[in-house]
């Protein structure tokens, strides 16, 4: 793994009783029959190859009825995305009037500015095209593959496009179910009960796919077979603009930098390596990139960028210099 670094002049929860956790439980279990919640735009002008920041950090304020996870979905967030931002709140119970922190800044992946590309530790999905004369870049949150199902790196393409697809659950997941005492069919027919929602892309790798889900509380968390899932509403918005034989760039990039006038700015995420690099050996790679453009190896407050790095909330962090703190 190494850190990701770019130029720009551009721009956990507390715990809670059995019983809130069921009756969260159990509403959750009903967002399927709802309808889905207006998200907000998530589209960006692209800014020039020699810059990499978009958006901007928002606030929203929590109704009586919401969960951090329904906050989340009517941003454009995912379900880990938006714990880690949030850490001294409770997940279910967030409370009427109480001020989210929605993490919708980012620093793109260092990556070729075209299709998809998806950066797995970040868990979110950057889409660029062309609309209007103009170059953008548009980006979701996904879930990935969890620990033994890991979701493959590389590039690839979208090699089909299925509306309403059926599921053919390969012989080790069937498997797995059954010794979960949850037997699955060969087949799992299109509707509610079909974990690939009701759109698929399949990409040039057998087996995986972007796809949407029945469960959309689960998005942007690391839960999948090694698909990438995304919520309902945006893999449609996907799938009526991506063409065939689009390509899709899978990165590992847990560690992001980039420039802001001069000031340079850290995204850092949970690493999904399981043999992981040291934080020093993070902490030594940053300081020398920093020093290199600015010279000022010396001012880096290392204590706080330890602290950052160790935190891993996924906002992008001014690098801290000796005397800010």
């Amino acid at each position: 793994m190494s850190v990701s670094v770019m130029n720009s002049e551009s721009i956990a929860a507390r715990r809670i009783s059995r019983r809130q956790f069921l009756r969260a439980k159990l509403a959750l279990a009903a967002a399927p029959l709802l309808p889905a919640p207006v998200a907000v735009a998530s589209e960006y002008l692209l800014p020039p190859d020699d810059m990499a920041i978009i958006g901007a950090i928002g606030r929203d304020v929590a109704l009586s009825s919401d969960t951090l996870v329904d906050i989340a979905r009517r941003n454009g967030v995912g379900r880990d995305e938006i714990v880690s931002a949030n850490p001294d709140l409770n997940v279910w119970l967030p409370g009427a009037g109480t001020e989210v922190v929605l993490p919708t800044r980012y620093i793109l992946p260092e990556a070729p500015r075209d299709g998809i590309v998806v950066n797995l530790p970040e868990m979110r999905l950057y889409r660029y095209a062309e609309r209007d004369g103009r170059r953008m870049v548009s980006t979701h949150p996904v879930s990935v593959g969890r620990v033994d199902w890991e979701t493959p790196l590389g590039t690839t393409r979208i090699v089909r496009k299925q509306k309403d697809p059926n599921w053919y659950p390969p012989e080790s997941i069937r498997a797995e179910h059954a010794a979960d005492g949850d037997p699955l069919p060969k087949m799992v027919p299109a509707g509610p009960d079909n974990p690939l929602g009701q759109h698929a892309l399949r990409l040039n790798i057998p087996g995986y796919l972007i796809h949407g889900t029945n469960k959309p509380w689960g998005v942007g968390m690391r839960v999948t077979h090694g698909c990438l899932r995304m919520y309902p509403e945006d893999i449609e918005t996907l799938f009526d603009t991506v063409p065939v034989n689009t390509p899709v760039h899978l990165v590992n990039q847990p560690v992001k930098l980039a420039q802001h006038h001069g000031t340079w700015f850290i995204e850092a995420h949970q690493s999904l390596d399981e043999e992981a690099r040291e934080p020093s050996a993070l902490l030594r790679e940053v300081v020398v990139t920093v020093a290199r453009s600015e010279g000022v190896q010396s001012r880096v407050n290392i204590p706080a960028l330890r602290a950052i790095l160790e935190r891993a909330d996924g906002v992008p962090t001014a690098v801290p210099l000796s005397g800010s703190g």
